[in-house]
């Protein structure tokens, strides 16, 4: 019996193929999500690097340690103004890079 070598496949190929190309919906949406839960672990390492349980970070803010944990493990559904308030409280500046790509006519 021969063996084949395996064949290589590029994440960008795995993910065209099963989640949709570039620029599709369905796409779009997938990589939302991944940067949505970014943030939310850039907010868990920043309090967990501040020494703060969830509850203090919560007391800081203004809301209950569930929302703080709802925040760290599902971001999607938040309130920005909460995101904000709660990287303000824990003395942090957050910025986003916007980047357009230009289409070919």
């Amino acid at each position: 019996m021969e063996n084949k070598p395996l064949q290589q496949f590029s994440l960008e190929e795995i993910t065209d193929k099963y989640i949709g190309e570039k620029g599709s919906p369905k796409r779009d949406a997938f990589e939302n999500e991944l940067r949505l839960d970014l943030l939310g672990e850039a907010l868990r390492q920043t309090r967990m690097d501040r020494k703060l349980t969830q509850e203090e970070l919560g007391k800081l803010v203004g809301v209950q340690k569930s929302q703080i944990s709802k925040l760290e493990n599902n971001i999607k559904n938040a309130r920005f103004e909460t995101v904000l308030k709660v990287f303000k409280a824990l003395n942090t500046r957050i910025t986003f890079k916007l980047e357009s790509e230009e289409t070919s006519s």
